[in-house]
């Protein structure tokens, strides 16, 4: 198996690597809510998961399986799924990260009534 096989996949490695010491650098508590952050996936990644399965068996555009793994799920490669989930959370990650730096959480309003 090629190395380019797996370029896709480590981009999406580095994604998570990037953001997920947002969770304790910021005391983030989106890993504390699996069902919410499920839920937030589902939404976001669905509408394009099945945008992919469409344009792909109406053969709008294909998968070159020299360039991904062979693993697939309904035809899709699996690390085209993967995009789907990984994108969403590093998402949320992001957004909860910056609402804390920017002082727009709960935990933030508690510290200012105790000054």
């Amino acid at each position: 198996m090629g190395l380019e096989r797996w370029s896709y996949v480590a981009m999406l490695a580095f994604c998570l690597a990037g953001t997920l010491p947002l969770v304790p650098a910021f005391r983030l508590r989106v890993l504390r809510q699996p069902g919410r952050l499920l839920l937030t996936v589902l939404a976001a990644g669905s509408p394009f998961l099945l945008w992919d399965l469409y344009a792909t068996h109406a053969r709008h555009w294909h998968f070159d399986p020299a360039q991904t793994l062979p693993w697939r799920v309904a035809g899709i490669p699996l690390e085209e799924v993967g995009f789907f989930v990984v994108i969403p959370v590093v998402t949320v990650l992001t957004y909860e990260a910056v609402k804390v730096v920017r002082g727009n959480t709960p935990r933030s309003a508690r510290r200012r009534e105790e000054v």
